[in-house]
């Protein structure tokens, strides 16, 4: 499972000191526990998807407060903040570039937005950026 790489990864950086690893790891760690502990209310355990969707929104966090230390000049917080994204880039799956995804959106029967959202959602959830579905299939219908 992701997590356990994750941990594993956590102890590599406690050893080599790296404490900009260590944070965002850590980070990751407690958003897991918590999502956890959620779960198991409703009686569910957490799974790698859930686990890629935890990921995927602390990099959208990342990425914006990447730009608020870029807008204000603060370029070794910018640099941390890059390299800490890219550690957690490396436990998400290939994403679908926009050619994919145009080509199995030309291949759906139904091209309704509605439709078209739910189908990636339901077969490609983790693997593309339903904004980017959004925005091809904006294109397709111009």
């Amino acid at each position: 499972m992701i997590i356990e790489e994750i941990k594993n990864a956590n102890v590599q950086a406690m050893k080599d000191k790296d404490q900009r690893a260590r944070a965002i790891y850590s980070v990751i760690m407690n958003k897991h526990l918590m999502s956890s502990v959620e779960a198991r209310t409703t009686g569910k355990e957490l799974e790698d998807a859930d686990m890629i969707r935890i990921i995927q929104k602390t990099i959208k966090e990342l990425e914006e407060e990447a730009d608020n230390y870029k807008k204000v000049g603060n370029i070794e917080e910018f640099e941390n903040i890059e390299y800490q994204k890219h550690l957690l880039e490396k436990y998400l799956p290939q994403m679908l570039s926009e050619n994919e995804i145009k080509t199995i959106i030309m291949g759906l029967e139904d091209k309704t937005v509605p439709s078209v959202m739910r189908y990636f959602k339901t077969n490609y959830n983790g693997k593309c950026d339903m904004k980017s579905v959004s925005d091809v299939l904006k294109s397709l219908n111009n």
